[in-house]
């Protein structure tokens, strides 16, 4: 179970979006304080990426870039096991669920898949982490739609407001209003 928090101040960047935030949370009596600073295109995709992770055995920080072809460069080396992933998404974060919802032409019933580049929460060790997303309710106070991780046999449904920021993802977040 994780208890904890996350702050974030999301802005116009030039063409695109920046966010800078922190997670903060106890997990299994694993304690962890999780920084980041992503800058993301006027479409949502990410373009560079800072954070700093602190714990009990000690800080790191990781520094991700992504170019227009959907190249990954992790600490200025090249990831080609990220080819292809449009986000970062943070393990300590339920904000970075928010970056495709905002890209897709979402439609009723159909399902897409997004991969992205997936930051530990510990160590800011990146690794792929492919996920789908399906859309099953729109209203004037949100979305719904059925999430699925087969990377962490992970299934849910996710519930967005109006602006398309996460509400509820069970097991995970609960945003607090």
């Amino acid at each position: 179970m994780r208890d904890g928090f996350e702050v974030v101040f999301l802005r116009s960047a030039g063409d695109g979006h920046r966010l800078v935030g922190h997670t903060t949370a106890n997990e299994e009596s694993v304690l962890w304080s999780v920084g980041y600073d992503v800058t993301l295109d006027a479409a949502w995709r990410t373009v560079a990426v800072h954070a700093t992770t602190l714990t009990a055995a000690g800080g790191r920080e990781v520094a991700l870039t992504r170019d227009a072809a959907d190249r990954w460069v992790v600490d200025g080396e090249p990831r080609p096991d990220l080819d292809g992933c449009a986000d970062v998404d943070f393990e300590s974060s339920a904000v970075t669920n928010t970056f495709p919802i905002h890209r897709l032409d979402l439609v009723e019933g159909k399902a897409f898949d997004v991969s992205s580049a997936f930051v530990r929460a510990d160590d800011l060790r990146v690794e792929r982490l492919d996920q789908t997303y399906t859309l099953i309710a729109r209203s004037d106070e949100g979305l719904t739609l059925h999430y699925e991780s087969p990377t962490f046999e992970f299934v849910c449904d996710l519930i967005y407001d109006g602006a398309g920021l996460i509400v509820d993802y069970p097991g995970i977040a609960v945003r607090d209003l």
